[in-house]
Formats: C-alpha cells, sequence, structure tokens
C-alpha cells in the first residue's frame, strides 16, 4: 500500500512514517521540509499521485481558537481536494479525546477537522487519542517563566506517540472505518505530578504552580472530561516508563 502522511515529520507523523515503512508499505512525507504547504495546497497534487491512504496527524503550535480553526480547516479540505483527484481510496485523521467538551483552541480546530472529515467526498477513519507523553515537556515549554512552571490543572490519560503511530498503521491496513473507538494510555495521571517527575529527570528546579485554565477547556482539563470513557483502547507504555527509556537532554 502507498500511504501519504501529513506531518510526517512531527512527533507522531515520524513514528507513522516508520512503523508503516517497517510494514513493507510505501511512504511518502508531506510537510514543508518535503516541499508541501498543506495551506497554499503546494505540492499536495504532485504528492499524492497512486496514494491509497492519507494518514493526517498535521498540527500548528498555535493557542487561538481562530488559527487552529482556520487551519485544519483549510488543511482539510485541500487534501481530501487532492485525494479525490488523485483517487485516494481512505482518509484517516488523528483527533483528541474529549474536543466536543472543550470547544476551544486546538480542541474547536480538531472538531473543525472532523466535521470536514466526515461531510467530504472521501471514505474516512477518524481516531481520537488522549495527550501524549511528549505534552509534558511541550508544557513546559509555553508555561515557564524563570524559576516558576504555570501548570494548568489538569487529569490526563497520557499514552505513547508510538502506539498512537502503529494504530493509525493498522486503521491503514483495515480500510475505513468511521469512527474508531477512542484511544488512551494505561492510567490517569496529574499534569502537575508529571511534570515534577519530568524536571528530576532532567535535573532542572522549578516551583510548580498549578492554575486553572478558564472556560471550557478548562472546565474539561479539570473534570476529567479528556479521559476516554469506558470501552477505549487503552496503551501499554506508562509516563514513567517512557521518561526512563527517552534520551533527554539535561
Amino acid at each position: 500500500m502507498k500511504i501519504a502522511v501529513a506531518g510526517g515529520t512531527g512527533t507522531v507523523g515520524r513514528h507513522v512514517v516508520r512503523v508503516a515503512r517497517e510494514r513493507g508499505h510505501e511512504v511518502v512525507s508531506l510537510s514543508r521540509r518535503e516541499g508541501v504547504n498543506l495551506i497554499t495546497g503546494k505540492g499536495l497534487n504532485e504528492a499524492l499521485q497512486n496514494v491509497d491512504t492519507v494518514i493526517d496527524v498535521s498540527g500548528i503550535r498555535e493557542l487561538t481558537t481562530k488559527k487552529n480553526v482556520d487551519f485544519f480547516t483549510t488543511s482539510t479540505q485541500n487534501l481530501l481536494a487532492a485525494e479525490k483527484k488523485a483517487g485516494t481510496k481512505h482518509h484517516i485523521a488523528l483527533s483528541i479525546v474529549g474536543i466536543h467538551l472543550a470547544k476551544s483552541g486546538l480542541y474547536a480546530g480538531k472538531l473543525a477537522q472532523e466535521e470536514a472529515v466526515r461531510h467530504g467526498d472521501v471514505r474516512w477513519t477518524i481516531l481520537r487519542a488522549t495527550q501524549f507523553h511528549e505534552f509534558v515537556p511541550m508544557t513546559l515549554g509555553y508555561t515557564s517563566a524563570g524559576p516558576l512552571a504555570l501548570v494548568p490543572r489538569m487529569l490526563m490519560q497520557p499514552v505513547a506517540a508510538a502506539e498512537v503511530a502503529e494504530a493509525l498503521v493498522d486503521a491503514a491496513e483495515a480500510g475505513p472505518k468511521g469512527r474508531l473507538p477512542d484511544l488512551g494510555g494505561p492510567g490517569k495521571e496529574r499534569l502537575a505530578d508529571l511534570v515534577r517527575a519530568y524536571l528530576r529527570k532532567t535535573g532542572k528546579k522549578k516551583l510548580i504552580v498549578q492554575v486553572p485554565v478558564p472556560g471550557p477547556m478548562g472546565k474539561a482539563m479539570r473534570s476529567g472530561d479528556l479521559i476516554p470513557e469506558p470501552g477505549a483502547a487503552v496503551g501499554r507504555q506508562t509516563f514513567a516508563q517512557w521518561l526512563e527509556s527517552t534520551d533527554i537532554r539535561h
């Protein structure tokens, strides 16, 4: 099978590319590094020639609702249009658990993406997963201010990005299935505890101050609405195991 991975150089994308190639698939990575722009559509038609399945794990590092909605709507519509033209049979989108209860920022963008996929002309599969283990250092990067780390109050069930990639390649091999069962990690954790563990691992010292994020997003983070419901698929690697197996620069 020939698979194109939108966002193939990102946190999940690089694992998707690796897993798909290990299983013998021909893989095309769609990113600006490879000359493909999902917003302008540049390079899409050429890159999708003879592609059977597109796995979309693309994203942006923006916090505002408008920028996220604009990105995911435009990029998805461009992908679907190019897929239809190329005769691509299957579009797979990676989404996030609980976004229907946290309708702002990234979550609003992912909702818009899901709607575009559902109403598009290409048969589809959507997998909602929880935050990756890499979400912890990413949060520190956004919220650190000198010796302080302003950590959102959040209950989460982090999952390994590599395991999400495996599930996405499984979905490509299975064919269009619509909405799949949600995928979460093996245990519920509080973000502040994971940040403390990460700081210990890296030898850094910061005062952690937990702050409630306002609005529906903050409510969903605090209440556990971003935790998968019973019946969801469960990953294997814990955050502690990921921390031990990851080469983190001190």
